[in-house]
């Protein structure tokens, strides 16, 4: 998706580095994309939940940019990964929210519902995760599992899910994606508003579970005010989101930001175009805000 145009850091004298900041790394798509842009006169700090996309990422980014730092942390630490490096503020900062294509479709975490793996969907090590998916559904009680569903995933039939999960639990243990999805199929209708479904049944399902286990909508609100935090004067963030909790957090986010020394730099958000999105169907839901600091907020 295509931002509004503009130099970042444009404040900085010219012996001065530029500072990017990628709290999502991933595959370091965006952060090579930006090397390049730059013709490798940028410093990347790179950020990663996910320990297998920094062997990946580090491949990607070798010699591609000034100074490249990358570790294996939550972006809601940011802070403490930039004064481990003594990197006193940033110039640009970026928060991909969306599950990559690596972890939908290799990391055999759980993710989707495509794929019969381990119901985890962690974002880092099942083993340090403090619980997962499988623990939820398994082990929690009917109205808290449907107090999940229905506020990470809005989903309708949040009661009559759970009730369905307590039902089957009861015979064996939920272990597997294909059995979660095969049990959510079976508890709601084909049919909404005498219309198919145009997702999946267990989609929404699905997105609940990861919020829960990865403390998503928590950790978007830290890492935001972290980022502002340590953003250099005319620096920018942009985040992408890709579902109405996220993106309201952003928005009501980026008003706090501007009433305390930030400029909107969005005022509705950027969505993909119909070539984006036939390239990358994902990308029907994503939608891009930016907010820019003011030189006055130092």
């Amino acid at each position: 998706m295509a931002g509004p145009a503009g130099p970042i850091g444009s404040h900085r004298k010219a012996t001065q580095p530029l500072w990017y900041l990628d709290g999502t790394l991933g595959g370091a798509g965006h952060a090579l994309a930006l090397a390049k842009a730059f013709k490798g006169e940028i410093n990347v700090i790179g950020l990663d939940k996910d320990p297998t996309a920094i062997a990946r990422a580090e491949k990607t980014l070798k010699g591609k940019a000034g100074k490249v730092i990358i570790e294996n942390a939550d972006f809601r630490k940011l802070a403490d990964v930039l004064d481990k490096h003594d990197v006193s503020g940033v110039d640009f900062i970026l928060l991909d929210l969306g599950i990559s294509s690596d972890e939908l479709e290799s990391s055999g975490r759980g993710f989707s519902f495509q794929k019969d793996e381990p119901l985890h969907m962690t974002m880092g090590d099942p083993a340090k995760a403090p619980f997962t998916a499988q623990s939820i559904v398994n082990g929690w009680k009917e109205e808290d599992i449907a107090n999940v569903i229905f506020a990470y995933g809005e989903e309708r039939y949040a009661r009559r899910i759970a009730k369905a999960i307590v039902v089957y639990r009861e015979k064996k243990p939920i272990e597997t994606t294909h059995e979660l999805a095969e049990i959510v199929k079976m508890s709601i209708p084909f049919k909404r508003g005498g219309k198919p479904l145009k997702i999946h049944p267990a989609t929404k399902t699905f997105q609940a579970l990861r919020i829960a286990v990865n403390d998503e909508l928590a950790a978007l609100k830290e890492g935001l005010h972290a980022g502002f935090a340590r953003l250099n004067p005319n620096g920018r963030i942009a985040v992408i989101s890709f579902h109405s909790l996220e993106d309201r957090i952003v928005k009501v986010l980026f008003k706090e930001m501007a009433d305390k020394g930030g400029i909107i730099m969005t005022k509705k958000p950027i969505t993909a175009t119909a070539q984006e999105i036939a390239e990358n169907p994902r990308s029907r839901s994503a939608k891009l805000r930016i907010l820019q600091k003011t030189q006055e907020n130092t």
